[in-house]
């Protein structure tokens, strides 16, 4: 039987791939540092579980396709919080960030058309473009430069008639490459003056560190028909198993569209929803305290990092990843060597290899993205579990 040729250009996560090895790892008995996913640790803020416990309809019924309207009202509120004014009809619920990225592709692409990326990028954009049939044209960033690509230089040269959209994430997934106000404006005015749609990725947005701001691209008014704003509840509340997230756009052509599959696919989970209204209205002081938190993972990260001989990487600004290039011939056999033979006291870790998150052919083969979502004294062990680790592939 045939597949379709669609998903032939699709791989398996890089971030999750290694999961049949760990499992075999931990029944050896083999404790594992996991630094491979972004996973918080965080506690979801107690609102969104008293918000399920007191729901009392009779029927679980389904929800409006666009999303119900409490937690709508409740995004508006939190966009009018930072100055931005969406509408009602501005805004379409989804099953998560991700389900919002795939409907924007599947709006917007054609057979062949490309999307520029500043790569490395969030693996799973491939294959969310390569499903509407799609390509990545990749921006190719380096860890030697800070991962930065906001230059007319970098980008103006990839565009031609098969370009549809810019896609950014800020803060950065995976390097943690935050855009300065004049940087991200440059990209908006070379998609406004492409006629490209700009697809900013912000779900990360409440970790910027180092007393850094960001400017929301939803903060540009005269962007009104490119604009395609993707959010998220999961890492913003640590609420990733919540599965509720948000397509934003002024574009009432594009939302229209993205309509049709919302209303295909029914609804986004009744509860859910109800629960994620209620995150909203947290304390703003619930921020405060995970940026601090965060940033100190942060600084561990880094400077874990910095004490391995061989090891090149720059200081995130937000989010809670970062890139690192270690001095190994391949990260994915290094991966599998932490998994199937390497150990210290019965400890190894797991991380990201770089190479999926790249289009380039042969690019981030021995870089890696570690997700710093653990706590400080287990980061401390991760990264000298790594530091070993490398010691030990490198004499064998």
């Amino acid at each position: 039987m045939k597949l379709s040729t669609k998903i032939d250009l699709c791989e398996l996560s890089p971030i999750r791939k290694f999961y049949p090895y760990a499992v075999e790892a931990q029944k050896r008995g083999i404790t594992i540092y996991h630094l491979n996913i972004g996973q918080p640790d965080i506690q979801t803020p107690p609102a969104y579980f008293e918000a399920l416990a007191n729901y009392r309809e009779d029927v679980l019924a389904y929800a409006p396709s666009p999303g119900i309207p409490m937690l709508i009202e409740a995004v508006q509120k939190y966009y009018a919080r930072l100055g931005v004014s969406f509408s009602e009809e501005d805004i379409l619920i989804t099953t998560g960030g991700s389900e919002a990225l795939l409907m924007a592709m599947l709006c917007i692409l054609d057979e062949g058309c490309e999307v520029i990326v500043p790569e490395p990028f969030y693996p799973n954009y491939h294959t969310f473009i390569r499903m509407a049939g799609g390509r990545i044209c990749p921006v190719h960033t380096k860890p030697e430069e800070g991962y930065r690509y906001a230059e007319r230089s970098m980008i103006e040269p990839l565009i031609n008639e098969k370009t549809r959209a810019i896609l950014v994430t800020n803060p950065g997934n995976p390097t943690g490459t935050v855009l300065t106000a004049q940087e991200l404006r440059l990209l908006a005015d070379i998609a406004k003056e492409h006629d490209l749609y700009f697809i900013c990725d912000e779900v990360y947005r409440e970790f910027i560190y180092d007393g850094g701001k960001l400017t929301t691209a939803a903060a540009f008014d005269d962007l009104k028909e490119n604009l395609i704003l993707i959010d998220s509840v999961s890492k913003r509340f640590s609420a990733c198993g919540a599965r509720i997230g948000a397509l934003l756009s002024r574009n009432r052509a594009l939302i229209e569209a993205a309509t049709k599959i919302a209303q295909a696919r029914l609804s986004v989970a009744t509860l859910d929803q109800v629960g994620a209204a209620a995150l909203y209205g947290v304390d703003p002081s619930y921020f405060d305290a995970t940026r601090e938190e965060y940033q100190r993972r942060r600084d561990v990260c880094y400077r874990k990092l910095r004490e391995i001989p061989g090891v090149v990487t720059t200081e995130p600004k937000g989010a809670f990843y970062t890139m690192a290039k270690l001095p190994v011939d391949s990260a994915e056999k290094f991966q599998m060597y932490l998994l199937n033979e390497f150990e210290d006291n019965k400890e190894t870790v797991m991380f990201a290899p770089g190479s999926g998150f790249y289009a380039t052919e042969g690019a981030g083969e021995s870089e890696i993205r570690i997700a710093y979502v653990r706590c400080e004294a287990e980061l401390e062990r991760a990264l000298d579990l790594l530091r070993i680790a490398i010691e030990r592939y490198n004499q064998a």
